[in-house]
């Protein structure tokens, strides 16, 4: 790939806002060493750090600090490259900002440097997003695991798959485009022999991705029930903290609450929300609203039952099917009942004395898919694995046609969608608003 900004010149603040000891202006594009030159009178040796002046027009000194140019291509973006090391004062850094501007750079877009090395080759597309998601990484596990990506752990998976299906793909073809030849390489069985593991290492592979997944963006939890039944002393057990006021009147919480824990290393996002309940109280009904809304944005339900009604298993009848997700039913208040009959697969807690709390983390971690604790691994994203789905179709679907008619021409055809949709992973095929959407949500010095 070539770069899409041959002309244009970009900078941007690469350091985090607020005061710090070190701030940094970087610049990326053809006019990279002239602006060096402008500034500081020469342009730095490449690869070297030259302490200097940041000077204006009139030979003002605007800071001080350490110069460095790196010539394209060993750069991170693949063109020149200037990074001005000086102090992290905000004013400082916009005065040196400015400068640059003036010489004719231009302000970067959000994730646009990460995204001239994706086009100059200098990473491909898991790289470039394991950069985000190492900077934004909650916990050491999901740091570890973007910083594998990175170094391109999941990119070697992904190409080595690539690699399969395309020599597949082609063998295939070969034995369409030359008929005549005596030996039907179609009825080879090693056709099947390569597609039945190509499928297998699909497979494989999506399940690591929903784990890495979950490593990077973590999975978000919501706790639906009756009001007073003990939700928002479920989320304070949980989350070891007083994030949800428990009173013994019931109704207390009307709108969502939301609170991070660490599961294993996989971050979760707990949401508090109000009991379900018919009520002709506009707020307490807008916060049944919001219950139902969170539940849908959520990955996985806690159906929280009071265990010391007269006869708990009403409020299960009435909250069954309030959401599509997968749930799990908790009996709370165990501590006041004495003996209960509990439905198939419900789990028996108490949020004042922390019974059962073992088995719900437990079974919390095995709904959510991560049965043991995150030690190594990748991180990913949803499209990561939607694409790894429409790839696994696509290699069953041609196996299945294969079978079915022993046509060469459709199995071809449905390697060719495996192909294009894991080359959907690295960015060998990638459309432009997809570019788009995962670099914008990068910072703008990156």
């Amino acid at each position: 790939m070539s770069s899409a900004y041959p002309e244009d010149t970009i900078t941007a603040i690469a350091t985090a806002p607020g005061q710090a000891g070190i701030g940094v202006v970087r610049v990326s594009g053809p006019f990279s060493s002239q602006i060096a030159v402008a500034m500081l009178g020469f342009c730095p040796e490449p690869r070297v750090a030259t302490y200097s002046s940041f000077l204006t027009t009139s030979g003002e000194v605007l800071d001080q600090g350490l110069a460095l140019f790196f010539a394209g291509p060993r750069s991170f973006t693949g063109e020149d490259v200037l990074e001005l090391q000086g102090h992290g004062g905000p004013v400082v850094l916009d005065m040196v900002l400015s400068r640059v501007l003036e010489l004719g750079a231009r302000m970067a877009e959000p994730g646009e440097f990460t995204k001239r090395a994706f086009l100059n080759d200098k990473l491909d597309l898991t790289q470039a997003e394991a950069i985000s998601d190492l900077i934004s990484s909650s916990t050491r596990q999901a740091a570890s695991g973007a910083m594998r990506s990175l170094q391109g752990s999941f990119s070697v998976h992904v190409n080595d798959l690539i690699s399969n299906v395309t020599k597949l793909r082609v063998y295939v073809e070969a034995a369409i485009d030359f008929p005549e030849e005596e030996v039907n390489f179609l009825a080879d069985d090693s056709i099947n022999t390569q597609l039945r593991k190509i499928i297998g290492d699909i497979q494989h592979l999506i399940k690591e991705s929903n784990t890495g997944r979950l490593l990077s963006v973590g999975a978000s939890v919501v706790l639906l029930g009756k009001p007073n039944a003990g939700k928002s002393s479920l989320m304070n057990r949980l989350t070891a903290s007083e994030a949800s006021i428990v009173t013994s009147m019931p109704g207390t919480t009307r709108d969502t609450v939301e609170q991070q824990l660490h599961l294993d290393g996989i971050p979760l996002q707990i949401t508090d929300t109000a009991g379900i309940r018919d009520s002709v109280d506009e707020i307490e009904a807008e916060g049944v609203r919001r219950a139902l809304a969170a539940s849908d944005r959520a990955d996985l339900a806690i159906i929280v039952v009071d265990a010391s009604l007269p006869k708990p298993a009403l409020d299960l009848q009435e909250l069954s099917g309030l959401t599509d997700i997968p749930t799990i039913v908790v009996y709370n208040k165990m501590d006041l009942v004495d003996d209960l009959s509990l439905p198939p697969e419900a789990l028996a807690v108490s949020a004042i004395n922390g019974f059962g709390f073992d088995s719900l983390t437990a079974v919390i971690k095995q709904k959510i898919g991560v049965e043991t604790p995150v030690e190594s691994g990748f991180t990913s994203r949803r499209r990561h694995v939607t694409a790894l789905k429409e790839a696994l179709n696509a290699a069953m679907k041609g196996r299945e046609e294969f079978e079915s008619s022993h046509s060469g021409e459709l199995l071809a055809e449905e390697l060719r969608e495996c192909q294009i949709s894991l080359g959907q992973i690295s960015g060998e095929f990638t459309a432009d608003d997809l570019l788009g959407e995962i670099f914008s949500s990068f910072c703008i010095g990156k």
